[in-house]
């Protein structure tokens, strides 16, 4: 009884010490963000003309002003400031629209974070290095407004989204993450883009939507889930699911999983170099051998070589031990009672 304790005790430290680490799809707008404001020749509602041209305000925009000491860099901050450029009928579009609504991914950068995008809007009015407007058509039911911006409706938004990213590994992640921050289900953006069959991009957008998922949590779990169905062609795995031992106890939620085989496949990024965390994937990853199934690990700098991580993942399935059900240590099934939300 004594042993059966401690054993039920290390389950839960284990599965206990991955959460609190997780990537999040969700994020918070900033507070303190500076709304642009035109030239006021009384100094009042905005800076004077002599005023706009000293170093205390910086210009936005033709005709638009923040205090020169508002963080450009902030991409809410940006997405605002461009927001106030556009036409009655407009709107921030893409992912600039999923970004003010909080989808963590869209950060509104490109090269690793390197550079900033500009930010994509619909309207009629000019594209400068710091927006890039799309006048394609734009019609009433995709315009809402959200929190004093003009935005694109979140699945014209996500199709827009799509069209901009151009291949189809981007375009699936941009589903996954807009679905993983709650903005969409995979249902709502399919009947979107099949009721578009006429527009520039829709069989990019088609082919993502089918590929895309409900139970991805990060950019990094959509890539090497798409190297496993795309490169290494084998059968979508389970995301994210719930895997107990028999006697009913949480052994983890597997990034990959496939249950055919009993193969365990996870992402370990650059969180996972903390001397703790490491020695929770330790830990998870012999929990997850002691129940018969074969694991296999994918790091950040192997995502550049799509083969390599796939003769990896053939290599590990081939290894796998392909039990029948009844034979298996580790179960599917969750304990009565179970409500999925244990360190989830």
């Amino acid at each position: 009884m004594a042993e059966e304790a401690h054993q039920c005790q290390r389950h839960t430290r284990i599965v206990a010490a991955m959460a609190g680490h997780r990537w999040e799809p969700w994020c918070e707008r900033p507070s303190g963000l500076v709304a642009p404001v035109r030239l006021d020749p009384r100094g009042v509602t905005g800076p004077t003309r002599g005023q706009a041209c000293g170093p205390r305000w910086r210009q936005c925009g033709h005709g638009w002003y923040v205090p020169a000491g508002v963080d450009q860099e902030v991409v809410e901050q940006r997405i605002l400031e461009q927001s106030v450029r556009l036409p009655r009928r407009g709107g921030v579009t893409a992912w600039a629209s999923l970004r003010w609504r909080g989808a963590a991914f869209f950060d509104g950068t490109e090269q690793g974070g390197r550079k900033a995008l500009p930010v994509p809007m619909l309207g009629n009015i000019r594209s400068d290095d710091r927006g890039q407007v799309s006048k394609a058509q734009f019609a009433p039911e995709d315009r809402e407004v959200i929190d004093g911006v003009a935005c694109a409706t979140v699945t014209r938004a996500l199709f827009d989204e799509m069209v901009r990213r151009g291949r189809l590994r981007p375009a699936v992640m941009a589903v996954d993450m807009a679905v993983a921050a709650g903005l969409v289900s995979i249902d709502e953006i399919t009947t979107y883009v099949h009721t578009r069959a006429a527009w520039t991009g829709v069989p990019l957008c088609r082919k993502a939507v089918a590929l895309a998922i409900d139970h991805s949590r990060s950019p990094q779990e959509s890539r090497i889930r798409l190297i496993w169905i795309l490169d290494a062609e084998l059968p979508p795995p389970l995301c994210n699911r719930a895997v107990f031992n028999r006697a009913g106890r949480l052994l983890g939620y597997p990034d990959l999983f496939d249950p055919i085989a009993g193969l365990v496949g996870e992402y370990a990024g650059a969180d996972h170099r903390d001397p703790d965390r490491h020695r929770a994937d330790v830990a998870r990853e012999e929990l997850f051998r002691d129940h018969g199934l074969e694991c296999f690990t994918v790091v950040g700098e192997d995502l550049h070589n799509h083969r390599r991580v796939a003769e990896r993942m053939l290599a590990a399935r081939r290894r796998a031990r392909f039990l029948a059900a009844e034979s298996c240590a580790w179960t599917l099934e969750p304990p009565p009672g179970w409500n999925g939300s244990l360190y989830r």
